[in-house]
C-alpha cells in the first residue's frame, strides 16, 4: 500500500527540505561533515519525504543519525 504524499508539492517542499537539511547540518557542525556526508544526510531527508515521513523533527533526526552511520 502506497502512503499519501506529503501536503506540501515543488518548490515549497524542496526549500522546506533543504531548511532541514539544513538544521541538520548545523548540530553536526562541530564534527565538520564532508560534503558527501552532507549529501547522504540530503538523501535521507529525500527518501524519507518521499515515503510520506513529513515530520521535521523526524527527519532531521534521521538526517544526523544518517551523518553519525557515515563516519
Amino acid at each position: 500500500m502506497q502512503k499519501p504524499a506529503p501536503k506540501e508539492s515543488g518548490a515549497d517542499l524542496i526549500a522546506t527540505m533543504r531548511r532541514l537539511l539544513d538544521v541538520a547540518a548545523a548540530q553536526v557542525a562541530e564534527r565538520d561533515p564532508t560534503p558527501a556526508t552532507k549529501a547522504r544526510m540530503a538523501q535521507r531527508i529525500v527518501q524519507l519525504t518521499s515515503e510520506g515521513v513529513t515530520d521535521p523533527e523526524v527527519l532531521v533526526a534521521a538526517a544526523i543519525d544518517e551523518a553519525g552511520e557515515s563516519e
